[in-house]
């Protein structure tokens, strides 16, 4: 018997404003051409504009009534972070669905951004959250659903509290974890606290489970020259049936920005074995992610380094 595709039914969004980060390439398109075609207006901000406009026209051919632009976002810069909420700012139009997907991965030694952070903690994390404090008298308007792409590797490692840059002992793993379990914890207490305040903003978390997706090619930007090993042994595992695939990776997502109801606080992944693969399903928080007292500290600890206040006085 032939398996069932794998897929999730996404609302009617037109008249919805939508910020995507990643949305140029991998499960990112994925996610931006369904929601291209559920009808939003969708905002991808890109760092390199040529994978943009190309990321544009194949949108613009699986939906030829697609309302999607460029804007311009680095996030490994608060500067170009702090940019960007400046211009959608000036817009003025409500954000309705914000969902923060771009990431890096493990750089072949350590690296720092344009601020001075370890370069996975700072892109992944802090230029994230960052952008998110920009916009949230948009979010507010709008209501908005925020959705955070973490990953399996939330699961293991921890938050490097004393050293959150790596000065000291880097681990390139270590510090993606890291960058992934803060995310984490800063969605979820986002989620708390615009439920404490009235800011009307909900959030929930994604992971896409393991896929041959972009993360594991070669990176030039980051001193990657070539794919990390492990992409042809995760290719091969997608091919048959045990990791899961670019199309299924960006599923999750797409559930946890779209699933019915102002619930936050919720997490997506794949329901297979070790969440590896599979349908899009509601999931137990990682370990690494329960500690509310953790999730303050993150939040207090984001605001110290981003210098953003995240309130919405």
């Amino acid at each position: 018997m032939a398996r069932r595709p794998i897929d999730v039914t996404l609302p009617d969004f037109t008249g919805k404003r939508v910020v995507l980060t990643g949305g140029s390439d991998g499960m990112g398109l994925v996610i931006a051409t369904r929601l291209a075609a559920a009808g939003a207006e969708l905002i991808l901000p890109v760092r390199n504009p040529r994978k943009g406009e190309a990321a544009l026209k194949a949108i613009r051919e699986r939906a030829p009534e697609a309302n999607v632009s460029l804007r311009s976002l680095d996030l490994s810069s608060l500067e170009s972070a702090a940019a960007l909420g400046e211009t959608l700012r000036q817009e003025g139009d409500p954000i309705h669905l914000f969902i923060g997907n771009a990431g890096v991965m493990n750089p072949p030694e350590r690296q720092t951004t344009v601020d001075g952070f370890e370069l996975q903690f700072g892109t992944n994390h802090l230029g994230h959250a960052a952008l998110i404090g920009h916009l949230l008298p948009l979010l507010r308007d709008g209501e908005a659903r925020v959705t955070l792409q973490l990953s399996i590797a939330a699961n293991r490692g921890s938050v490097n509290w004393d050293d959150s840059n790596w000065e000291r002992s880097y681990n390139s793993m270590g510090a993606y974890s890291q960058s992934k379990i803060a995310y984490g914890l800063f969605g979820l207490e986002l989620d708390r606290r615009s439920r404490a305040g009235g800011w009307g903003i909900t959030a929930n978390l994604a992971h896409p489970g393991v896929a041959p997706t972009n993360l594991l090619a070669a990176r030039p930007e980051i001193g990657r020259a070539a794919a990390v090993p492990a992409r042809r042994v995760v290719t091969a595992l997608s091919r048959l049936g045990v990791v899961g695939t670019v199309t299924s990776a960006g599923l999750p997502a797409l559930m946890a920005a779209t699933t019915p109801g102002d619930q936050g606080g919720r997490f997506f992944g794949p329901n297979g074995v070790g969440g590896l693969g599979g349908r899009p399903a509601e999931q137990k928080l990682f370990s690494r992610l329960r500690s509310p007292g953790e999730a303050r500290r993150m939040w207090d600890l984001t605001q110290q380094l981003t210098k953003v206040p995240l309130n919405m006085t």
